[in-house]
């Protein structure tokens, strides 16, 4: 099915962003961590329910399924919107409903993660390329730094400048800078740590 962008009525929009949303809520962390029998994850280290956290479980088999299920809530809604759809537009709004619903969960009373696992999968959905650009970005930083705050920031700010100096797609850049600005806004404590020299280091504990 493929619909003009001049036929395209706000319902379409909606059911994409509702349907990205309650795709994005599951919280996969916590589900995962519960059915291992490890508790609730949010009373565990900084109480985040995304991989970086289950990883300091010391379980690192349950970390990568969580990296993999969160970024696969973007990919999925970006999927299934092109499936019903396929018109580019309507895919954007599947994303970002998937990037909030891990955001701000429903099922969590809206206190969720931080998004970047969401945000890559989203993005390799959209432009494989660009994706596996930013997600090299987070793993090279990540290695040499080890601190996954500091590796989703600067996937994150690299994300739009990409889109638009490699890809030349300024609605991508702008989709992605968006995105970028919630993950700021998300990581704003780790910020705090990271220019106080007190962020921890990936595995270890939250201080």
């Amino acid at each position: 099915m493929s619909i003009e962008i001049n036929d395209i009525l706000l319902p379409y929009f909606l059911f994409c962003l509702l349907g990205g949303y309650l795709i994005g809520s599951l919280p996969f962390g916590l589900i995962l961590t519960k059915l291992a029998g490890l508790g609730d994850l949010r009373e565990i280290g900084s109480g985040n329910i995304g991989a970086t956290n289950v990883l300091r479980t010391g379980n690192k088999g349950l970390a990568l399924a969580t990296l993999l299920l969160d970024g696969g809530k973007g990919a999925l809604s970006v999927f299934l919107a092109h499936l019903v759809f396929g018109e580019i537009d309507l895919l954007y709004f599947a994303g970002a409903g998937a990037f909030l619903g891990h955001l701000y969960p429903v099922f969590l009373k809206f206190k969720g993660g931080k998004g970047v696992a969401t945000f890559l999968g989203t993005l390799l959905a959209l432009n494989w390329p660009l994706g596996a650009i930013c997600c090299l970005t987070w793993f090279f930083t990540a290695v040499i730094f080890r601190i996954s705050s500091l590796s989703a920031l600067l996937a994150a700010v690299m994300g739009p400048l990409y889109s638009y100096l490699i890809f030349n797609n300024s609605a991508l850049a702008i989709f992605t800078g968006l995105l970028c600005i919630m993950i700021f806004i998300s990581h704003r404590d780790n910020i705090k740590r990271l220019l106080s020299g007190t962020e921890p280091k990936i595995g270890k504990k939250s201080t």
